[in-house]
C-alpha cells in the first residue's frame, strides 16, 4: 500500500485560520422545495438556535442535484432580509386610506372570515335528506410546488375538516 509522507514544515495558515470551521457545523438540516415554481427543486434549510442562517441546494436530489436557479439561490436573502414585508396594508370598507396592521392580526381576520363565510352556507343535509356537510361559497387552490404531504393536509382541512367542495390544483401529474 502506498502512502504520501506527512509534511514536516509547518503549513503557510494563520493560527485564525487553522481554527475556522464551517459556520453549517452544528446546523439542523431540514430538506425542503424550493417555491419558486413547478420544478419542485431540493434545497436544504440550515438553522442554528431557532435562527436561518443558509439555503443550499439539496445535492441528493433527483430534481436538481445540489444546484438552483438565480432563484433558488437567492431564497435565503428572502427570508432574511431588513426590508422584507413583516406587515399587511388593510383599508376599511368605504375608507380612503390604508392602515398599517400586524401579521398577526391578519392572520386572525382571515381566520375570522373563512369561519364565518363557512357558518354561513355550511349546508349538512340536501333535499333528499342525503349527509353533504359541504360549504360551496369558498374555495381553495393549491400550487404546483406543493408535495404530497401538503396537498394531503390542504385537503383534510378543506375538505374533510370545513367541508370545502371546491378544492383545485394548478399542478397535473
Amino acid at each position: 500500500m502506498f502512502s504520501l509522507p506527512v509534511a514536516s514544515k509547518p503549513q503557510p495558515y494563520s493560527r485564525e485560520t487553522a481554527e475556522k470551521a464551517s459556520r453549517l457545523r452544528g446546523a439542523t438540516v431540514t430538506e425542503s422545495v424550493c417555491p419558486y415554481c413547478a420544478v419542485g427543486c431540493g434545497q436544504l434549510i440550515y438553522t442554528k438556535g431557532g435562527q436561518l442562517i443558509d439555503i443550499e441546494g439539496d445535492p441528493r436530489s433527483p430534481i436538481n442535484e445540489g444546484t438552483l436557479c438565480p432563484k433558488g439561490a437567492n431564497a435565503f436573502q428572502l427570508a432574511v432580509n431588513p426590508h422584507r414585508v413583516t406587515q399587511v396594508l388593510y383599508r376599511a370598507p368605504y375608507s380612503d386610506r390604508w392602515e398599517t396592521k400586524p401579521l398577526d392580526w391578519a392572520m386572525d381576520r382571515i381566520a375570522r372570515k373563512v369561519k364565518a363565510a363557512r357558518d354561513a352556507d355550511f349546508t349538512v343535509r340536501d333535499e333528499a335528506g342525503r349527509l353533504l356537510n359541504s360549504v360551496r361559497s369558498i374555495g381553495t387552490l393549491g400550487g404546483a410546488t406543493i408535495d404530497n404531504e401538503e396537498n394531503y393536509l390542504i385537503k383534510k382541512l378543506f375538505g374533510g375538516g370545513l367541508g370545502v367542495v371546491s378544492i383545485e390544483n394548478q399542478a397535473r401529474i
